[in-house]
Parts: C-alpha cells; structure tokens; sequence
C-alpha cells in the first residue's frame, strides 16, 4: 500500500505557523518573561558546540542553521568572537556544504580563546581579524579576504550598543549579497525595559540603546532588505526576534 507524501503539506503548515507564533503578542511575553528568568541562570553560556562555549541561544542556533543550508554563502562574517564556539559552529555548518570561509572579527581575541579555535578539527574554515569591528581598517582588512563573485552573509553580534551596531550595520550590511542573510544578534534587548535589564553583566542594555534601535534606523536608510516572516516568527526564547533579515536587492 502506497503513502501518501505529504512534504508539501508539512512545508506550508510549518510556514503557517511560524507566522502566526511570531503574530502571537500574548506568546511573546511569556517568551519574554522566561528568558528573563532564564538569566539568573547564565541560560546562553551554558550551550558548547562541539566542545566549545558557544554563548548562544538554542533557538537562535537552529535558526543560523537553517538560513545557512538554505542559502549555502561562500563568506560569513561574524563580528564578536568571545570564547569561539559561535564561529565554530559556522565554520562546521560551511564544512557540511563543503566550501566557504567564516571571517570572525573582536576587539580582543584572547590568547586561550585563540588556542580553542586554532587547534579546533574546523579552524581550517575560520579566519580571524584582531581590532574594532567599526574601525575602516579592520573593515577593510574583511573586505580584502572576500574573494571576487563571493555570496556573502553578515552576523552582527559584539558590542550591543545602538551606535556600534548603526555603525556596524553601515559597514557590514552592503556587504551581503542578493539571497544571503544579515543577522542582528540580541535584538531581544529592545523589548526589554530599563527596570527589568538584568544587572550582573559587565555592561547592561536596555531599550532605546541596543541593536533593535540601530536596526530599525538602519531600514529607514536602505530597501535591500526585509525581516523574515518565518524565521523571525519561531524566535520565541531566543534572543534575537526580529534579526533575521533576507537581502532582497543587489
């Protein structure tokens, strides 16, 4: 007896969906709410990627995932290394598709950071810039190690203040090619109010001066992109709803 194949069903059931939780107001408070709570508990320090600190939220990580195997880039750039699982996990996801270089850019790699990714079986995939990811030199230097014709994808997650990720986006985003993505890391920050930012952490953000604020002035100044309905609307416990953007235009 034949079964019936129902992929296609299956697809547009997932896209349905994922709109509609990401129309679900109620739903993401609670996504709010918990991640917040979360954080008493270090929740997105405590993920490794093949052995690896990677400082991630899972959700963020299936969703890098699936927009990377969908659109399979030559060059992804990440600015913000930390401990390096992040630009692991890249470089083994350009491994699987079997081509492709991950450029990692921080203002201070540190050397047992450095040692991590540099003995690691995917540091052949990764290549790693030391200095301010704003500063046109270190812009420059990213520019340089893009080779010609290169599909290119921009994650944008270091320092999360409003003017380094405009600054940020300004250099970066043209960067990233027709069908590739550009994502903006912790744009949950801009849901959160002042009262309500956790206060352990070496800096502390809250809204009006984080990503989602230099993203949303961003928009008003370029039509190359558009936020991603169906990733965007999974991002519930997670810390970047609404950073997923696909490039529409050359």
């Amino acid at each position: 007896m034949s079964v019936k194949d129902d992929r296609k069903e299956f697809e547009e059931n997932r896209v349905k969906q994922s709109v509609a939780l990401g129309q679900a107001a109620s739903v993401f408070k609670d996504s709010l709410n918990l991640v917040l709570s979360l954080d008493r508990f270090d929740y997105s320090y405590l993920w490794t990627w093949l052995g690896v600190p990677i400082i991630q939220m899972p959700a963020d990580v299936m969703a890098t995932q699936e927009v990377i195997w969908s659109t399979k880039p030559d060059i992804i750039i990440e600015t913000g290394i930390a401990r390096g699982g992040s630009v692991l996990f890249l470089a083994s996801m350009l491994e699987l598709i079997g081509k492709g270089q991950v450029i990692g850019v921080d203002i201070d790699i540190r050397a047992h950071n450095r040692e991590a990714i540099e003995s690691h079986p995917m540091s052949k995939r990764v290549t790693m810039i030391q200095g301010p990811s704003n500063a046109p030199d270190v812009v420059a230097q990213v520019v340089e190690k893009i080779p010609a014709g290169s599909s290119v994808m921009v994650i944008l997650d270091s320092d999360h203040s409003r003017d380094h990720v405009l600054s940020e986006l300004r250099a970066y985003a043209p960067l990233v090619t027709k069908g590739c993505y550009l994502v903006v890391a912790d744009t949950l920050v801009g849901h959160i109010e002042e009262a309500d930012a956790p206060r352990k952490r070496s800096k502390l953000w809250f809204k009006g001066d984080e990503p989602l604020a230099a993203l949303y002035e961003y928009l008003g100044e370029t039509d190359r992109f558009e936020v991603d309905p169906v990733i965007n609307g999974k991002l519930v416990v997670s810390s970047s709803p609404g950073g997923y953007l696909k490039c529409i235009r050359d």
